[in-house]
């Protein structure tokens, strides 16, 4: 099933069952009147949203027009959110970008960091910069929405735990990242607000595209209307969403409604190489520190500048037969 949140002037939204073709609505707040209840409820809400969903499939209850344009994101805040380090490729290429060295514990304990989860932006809200020194940047990703996972589960165990599928696009600002790291504390203020895609499926929804805890379909990353990166979600990924949940979940209980990322999707090229962009026919890349690191390795130094106000990122996938799973992310940058 798809579920959203509407922006009704509250700060969770209107949980509404999406069509399947991402078309139409039904209010579900007789059942759930947000996201989070139904997470915190799930075993008992689930059935009677999915039953829901099926009427909403065959019109045969009261629906409204679906517009992505009116969805917050579709937990618009959670009690948790994790971003992982799914494919190394992108780790390679951005600390190799900052000088940093690549340890060998990175192939086989993921990276994970806690970002800010008490506001999210709206999957079409505008991205404030403040600073364009600040070095904005795009990251696109896909998450997952986990129910309460007990502590030290395995990622056997954490699969089951998955309940929802997302797409972020979780926004970095690559010119505070150094110093910041350079604490040794993590990132904060070099990572504002994300943004979720408006719609969160339930795993089955994606048939066999959703296969060992991945998503085997390519990420839709365009920036200013022309294809960035095209790479595959389900392909290079040394770690599967299940073992990032496992991962965070190995010291902690987490709470139903943690949002947990796969970190940025990045495709090696055919023969290792770190790959090339769309325009020449590669798989591209979801960022745009890869491709700065590439121009640098080439050419001696990055030519794509980051983010500035005006530019506008939108981040999407499709089903095998092209129509749009979860809706698109589209924001604009604003001068904060």
């Amino acid at each position: 099933m798809k579920l959203a949140s509407l922006n009704d002037g509250t700060r969770d939204g209107k949980l509404v069952v999406v069509s399947k073709d991402l078309t139409r609505c039904c209010a579900a707040g007789y059942i759930a009147p947000t996201l989070q209840y139904a997470l915190d409820n799930w075993d008992r809400v689930a059935p009677k949203l999915a039953a829901l969903y099926t009427d909403v499939e065959h019109q045969t209850v009261p629906c409204e027009r679906f517009h992505e344009r009116e969805a917050m994101s579709p937990l618009p805040r959670a009690f948790q959110w994790a971003d992982g380090s799914a494919y190394i490729n992108h780790v390679e290429l951005v600390r190799k970008a900052r000088g940093a060295e690549m340890p060998e514990s990175f192939y086989h304990d993921p990276l994970m960091y806690q970002g800010g989860s008490d506001g999210f932006l709206g999957p079409r809200e505008d991205i404030p910069l403040g600073d364009e020194a600040w070095g904005c940047d795009m990251e696109g990703e896909i998450a997952v929405v986990t129910d309460d996972v007990p502590m030290g589960v395995s990622k056997e165990q954490a699969a089951d735990h998955i309940k929802l599928v997302m797409l972020v696009n979780d926004v970095s600002l690559r010119g505070l990242i150094p110093d910041e790291l350079a604490k040794g504390f993590g990132f904060f203020q070099a990572k504002p607000a994300s943004a979720f895609s408006p719609v969160a499926v339930t795993p089955d929804e994606l048939g066999d595209a959703w296969s060992g805890s991945l998503v085997h379909l390519p990420l839709m990353v365009d920036l200013n209307g022309q294809a960035f990166g095209r790479p595959n979600a389900g392909q290079d990924a040394t770690f599967s969403l299940a073992q990032l949940v496992a991962h965070a979940a190995r010291t902690r209980r987490l709470s139903a409604g943690t949002i947990i990322g796969s970190g940025t999707v990045s495709n090696r090229g055919p023969g290792g190489d770190p790959g090339k962009p769309v325009s020449e026919g590669g798989a591209g890349y979801s960022c745009i520190a890869e491709i700065r690191m590439i121009e640098a390795i080439g050419n001696g130094e990055a030519s794509t500048p980051f983010l500035s106000p005006g530019d506008t990122v939108r981040i999407e996938m499709k089903d095998k037969e092209g129509h749009s799973i979860f809706g698109a992310i589209e924001q604009t940058v604003v001068g904060a």
